[in-house]
């Protein structure tokens, strides 16, 4: 039986179903390798967890948590996939920014950081594939189908206002990022990438949940959700030149020990460096905004 129109459960059902149709229309682009396909994919399938995460007060908990592993384990495959075309792209971009044309240390360099990570895509990608040909992804896919109309509601619950519900969630959500955010000034320097992090994936859940409330609170979701989105970019790019840095003074390392010329990567780490202060910059704002009613 569908759920009242008006309830938590009948908004929550639209929600999913959105987020499901999501997911499920991806999978024919990753077969064929689309462009951005897995990074489609890896975001429907992190972002329809989330929602199951925050509004878990809604669904069988039993159905719910069991549905959050397997994405969880779908995430992860996507996951290796898609971080080796980001660092891929990231690489070249840099190295099309930085490296002379026809300098002789410029082939060495790009073999060693484009191509490994090209490499690595396409071993990621045939792990994809047999993930997605797999009994465990069918089971997975054959309950969405399902879930699309009837997701595994708690009928004490979802049948209370949808306005109720969702702005609670949306508040407890933003709870979470706010707490995060005010431990972040005394957190050791050896902690604070870690913490960064974390209030990154806190804002992400709150933009995530906030979208799923759009329908229901309008402005408020739409408006909370825009700067969640906002945090989350400015922490995601942070993150990026973060670990670009440490990849390539890695790779750099591993030059040297090849005799190789180093003073190129030493150029591209010393931009992504740059790169993560830009945006470490933009945070105190961003964090901030949260807070805006």
């Amino acid at each position: 039986m569908s759920p009242e129109p008006g309830t938590a459960g009948a908004a929550l059902t639209a929600a999913l179903r959105a987020d499901i149709e999501r997911l499920l229309a991806a999978e024919p682009e990753v077969r064929a390798d689309a462009d951005d396909s897995v990074h489609q994919m890896r975001v429907a399938t992190r972002r329809l967890r989330s929602v199951l995460r925050s509004y878990k007060r809604l669904l069988d908990p039993d159905a719910a948590n069991r549905m959050r592993t397997e994405l969880a384990w779908l995430a992860g495959i996507l996951g290796v996939a898609r971080d080796a075309e980001v660092r891929g792209a990231r690489f070249a971009d840099l190295l099309d920014r930085y490296a002379e044309k026809d300098c002789a240390a410029s082939k060495p360099t790009r073999k060693r950081l484009v191509r490994a990570e090209r490499d690595r895509y396409l071993a990621a990608h045939g792990a994809v594939l047999t993930a997605l040909d797999s009994a465990r992804y069918r089971a997975v896919r054959g309950e969405l189908k399902k879930w699309r109309k009837h997701p595994p509601l708690r009928t004490s619950v979802s049948g209370s206002p949808a306005a109720e519900v969702f702005d609670a969630v949306l508040r407890a959500d933003r709870k979470r990022v706010r707490r995060l955010v005010r431990a972040e000034p005394t957190a050791a320097p050896a902690d604070r990438v870690e913490l960064l992090h974390d209030i990154r994936t806190s804002a992400k859940r709150l933009r995530y949940s906030c979208e799923a409330a759009e329908a229901v609170l309008n402005e408020f979701a739409a408006g909370l959700g825009g700067r969640a989105k906002h945090l989350q970019t400015v922490l995601g790019d942070h993150r990026d030149a973060v670990e670009s840095y440490d990849a390539l003074r890695a790779h750099a390392a591993a030059a040297h020990a090849a005799g190789e010329d180093t003073r190129l990567y030493e150029t591209l780490a010393d931009a992504e460096d740059t790169a993560a202060g830009r945006c470490l910059a933009q945070y105190p704002a961003a964090a901030a905004a949260i807070d805006k009613s």
